[in-house]
C-alpha cells in the first residue's frame, strides 16, 4: 500500500513542468480560450510580453496606442462576442489610464480581465519607478482584484479571475502581478478551471411562490408594460424574452444598454425609456398598472424623478443581482436569478393574451411624436442635414445587421434612437458611464469579436478627440470598421442644455476639429468628408462598400436638439416633444 502511494506521488511530479509565472498567465489564459489580447508594454510587464513571443500563434496581440484604448477594445470585444475580454498593461500610469475603463465596464457590467505588472515584491510601498497602488485604487471599479507575489498562486488566481468576471453578473476584474512573480519558476501541474467559490453565490436561488406571484399579476393586469435591459443580453435569454412578451401580449420598451435584445421592428417593441426615449414609453410608465423591469437597474436617467416614477402600478423586478432589486423603486415582487431560467418560469404560467386597446395606446403616442418630432428630423425642411437622417440612411443600408458601437453625447441619443437592428449584441455604447471617446477602441474591440459583421462607429466631433490615436491601432492591423463622424461643430449636448436650462449662455463648447480625411489619410486610411444631403447615400454607401477601414464625416446642423427630452429634475410623463 506504501509503495503504491509512493509511486502516485513520483508519477505526478513527472507530469509537473518548470515554467515562469509569466508562462502561466499565458497558459492560463489559453485554457480560458482567450483568442484576443489587447494590451501596451512596459517595464514591470516585460517578462510576460517576453513569454508572449513564443505564444504568438495561439494568442493575438492587439498594440493599441493608449491603455484607455486598450480597455475600451476589451470592452467592444466582451460585448459584441459574448466572452471575456483580457487586457495587458504595465505598472503606474500604464495600470492607472485603465481606471476609466474599469468604472465603464463595472457599471455596464462588461466581463473583462485585466493583467498589470508590478513592481518587483520587495519595492512595494517605497514610492519605487512607476509604482501605483493599483488595488486600492481600483477596488472601486472592479468586481474583484487580487495582487500576486508569488509565482504559485497564479494558475488558481487566474481561474478565480475568470469565473468571477464571467459568472452572474458580469464585470471587470484587475490581477496586480509582481515583477519577481513573473520571472520566478514553478512547478506547473496544469491549469483547471474554477467553478465554484465559497461564500460567492453568481445565482441567487430562485423563488417559485414570486414566480408564481409575478405570474398571477401579469395575468390579472390590464395595463402591463415591460422595460428589459442588458440583462436579457448577458443572460443570452433574447428567445425566451420574446416568447414572453408575446405569450402575454406585453408591449416592451428598452434601456440603451438593451437595445437589440429584441429586434426594433417587433411589434411589441414601442421604443426607447428615458431622457431622450420615446414619448409613449415615459408617458405610459405612469399609467400601466404593472411594471415589469427585466434585467435593469433603474438608472436616474431612465426613472427622472423617483417620486413620481410609477406610483400608480405594482412592480415586478427580475434580475440576477439582488442589490438592484429595492434599491431604488421598490419592487411588490422580486424575481431573484438569471433571466435566463425565471423567463421561462413565469412564461410557462402566463395566460395567453392580446391586449390590442393597450398596446394601441403607445401606437398613439408614437404617431404624436412622429409628427411633432420625427417627421422633421428625419425630412428636415432645413438645408442643414440632422444626425437622424444619417441615421436612418445607414439603416437603408445595412438593413438593421450592422454592429453600431456609439460615443457619448447628441449622436449616440440620435443612434440609440434611430437605428434598426435585426440580431441581438448590436448596440456597443458606454451606458452607465457615458464615457466620451468610448467609441473608436470600442469598435475595434467589437470588429475582433464579430469579424463576420460590418462595423460602424458613430462617433461626435468631440469624442473622436478624445482617442483619435487608435487609428494607428486601425491602421496597424487593417481593422475593417467604418468611421462615421457626425460634425456640429459643439460638444452638442452641453449645448443643448445651455441652450434650454442657461439662457443660451455657451460657455466653452464651441469645439474646432481637424481635418479629419487629412489626419485618416495620415493613417493611411481612406476617408471623406460631405456636407450636401444629396451626397449622403452615395457616401455611406461608399463607406460601407470599402474593402479595409474608412472615415466619413458628415456635417450637420449646428444647433439642433435632441427631442423628446425630460428635463432634469422632472417626473417622465413631463417628457417635452419641443
Amino acid at each position: 500500500m506504501q509503495t503504491e502511494t509512493i509511486k502516485e506521488e513520483k508519477t505526478a511530479i513527472e507530469e509537473t513542468i518548470e515554467i515562469s509565472g509569466s508562462e502561466a498567465v499565458l497558459k492560463a489564459l489559453i485554457a480560458e480560450d482567450v483568442s484576443t489580447i489587447f494590451g501596451y508594454p512596459g517595464g514591470a510587464i516585460m517578462p510576460i510580453y517576453d513569454a508572449l513571443y513564443d505564444y504568438n500563434d495561439r494568442l493575438e496581440h492587439i498594440l493599441v496606442r493608449h491603455e484607455q484604448g486598450g480597455i475600451h477594445a476589451g470592452q467592444g470585444y466582451a460585448r459584441t462576442s459574448g466572452k471575456t475580454g483580457v487586457v495587458f498593461a504595465t505598472s503606474g500610469p500604464g495600470a492607472t489610464n485603465l481606471v476609466t475603463g474599469l468604472a465603464d465596464a463595472m457599471i455596464d457590467s462588461t466581463p473583462l480581465v485585466c493583467i498589470t505588472g508590478q513592481v518587483f515584491a520587495h519595492l512595494l510601498g517605497t514610492d519605487a519607478f512607476q509604482e501605483t497602488d493599483i488595488i486600492n485604487i481600483t477596488t472601486p471599479v472592479t468586481k474583484w482584484n487580487y495582487q500576486i507575489t508569488d509565482a504559485n498562486e497564479i494558475p488558481a488566481i487566474m481561474a478565480k479571475a475568470f469565473y468571477i468576471a464571467g459568472s452572474g453578473r458580469p464585470g471587470p476584474v484587475l490581477i496586480d502581478i509582481a515583477k519577481n512573480a513573473q520571472v520566478q519558476k514553478i512547478n506547473y501541474a496544469g491549469y483547471t478551471k474554477c467553478t465554484h467559490i465559497r461564500s460567492y453565490r453568481p445565482k441567487p436561488i430562485i423563488r417559485e411562490e414570486y414566480v408564481k406571484a409575478a405570474a398571477e399579476m401579469i395575468n390579472n393586469a390590464e395595463r402591463p408594460f415591460v422595460i428589459f435591459g442588458q440583462g436579457v443580453i448577458l443572460g443570452g435569454a433574447e428567445a425566451e424574452f420574446k416568447n414572453f412578451i408575446e405569450k402575454g401580449g406585453l408591449p416592451a420598451a428598452w434601456t440603451i444598454l438593451g437595445l437589440s435584445a429584441l429586434e426594433t421592428s417587433h411589434p411589441l417593441n414601442v421604443g426607447m425609456l428615458g431622457m431622450h426615449g420615446n414619448y409613449g414609453p415615459n408617458m405610459l410608465t405612469n399609467e400601466c398598472d404593472v411594471l415589469i423591469a427585466v434585467g435593469m437597474r433603474f438608472d436616474d436617467r431612465v426613472t427622472g424623478r423617483l417620486d413620481r416614477y410609477a406610483k400608480q402600478a405594482k412592480v415586478i423586478h427580475l434580475d440576477i443581482d439582488p442589490s438592484e432589486i429595492d434599491k431604488n423603486v421598490k419592487a411588490d415582487v422580486p424575481v431573484w436569478g438569471d433571466c435566463k431560467e425565471t423567463i421561462p418560469m413565469i412564461t410557462a404560467l402566463l395566460d395567453a393574451k392580446q391586449r390590442d386597446s393597450w398596446t394601441n395606446r403607445f401606437k398613439e403616442c408614437m404617431d404624436q411624436e412622429i409628427e411633432a418630432v420625427i417627421h422633421e428630423e428625419m425630412h428636415p425642411s432645413t438645408e442643414q442635414m440632422t444626425m437622424g437622417e444619417v441615421i436612418d440612411q445607414l439603416n437603408e443600408l445595412t438593413k438593421g445587421d450592422a454592429v453600431i458601437v456609439t460615443d457619448v453625447g447628441q449622436h449616440q441619443m440620435v443612434a440609440c434612437r434611430y437605428a434598426k437592428f435585426v440580431k441581438s449584441k448590436s448596440n456597443i455604447t458606454s451606458g452607465g458611464l457615458g464615457t466620451m471617446g468610448f467609441a473608436l477602441p470600442a469598435a475595434i474591440g467589437a470588429k475582433y469579436g464579430a469579424m463576420d459583421r460590418t462595423v460602424v462607429a458613430v462617433i461626435g466631433d468631440g469624442g473622436i478627440q478624445m482617442t483619435i490615436q487608435e487609428l494607428g491601432t486601425i491602421m496597424q492591423n487593417n481593422v475593417n470598421v467604418k468611421i462615421l463622424i457626425l460634425n456640429n461643430r459643439f460638444l452638442g449636448m452641453v449645448r443643448q442644455w445651455q441652450q434650454l436650462f442657461n439662457e443660451k449662455r455657451y460657455s466653452f463648447v464651441n469645439i474646432e476639429s481637424p481635418d479629419y480625411v487629412t489626419v485618416a489619410k495620415g493613417y493611411r486610411i481612406e476617408g471623406n468628408s460631405i456636407s450636401n444631403r444629396e451626397d449622403l447615400s452615395k457616401a455611406l454607401a461608399t463607406m460601407l462598400d470599402h474593402n479595409g477601414p474608412y472615415l466619413l464625416e458628415v456635417f450637420v446642423g449646428k444647433e439642433n436638439n435632441v427631442f423628446p427630452m425630460v428635463p432634469q429634475g422632472c417626473g417622465v410623463s413631463e417628457i417635452r416633444l419641443k
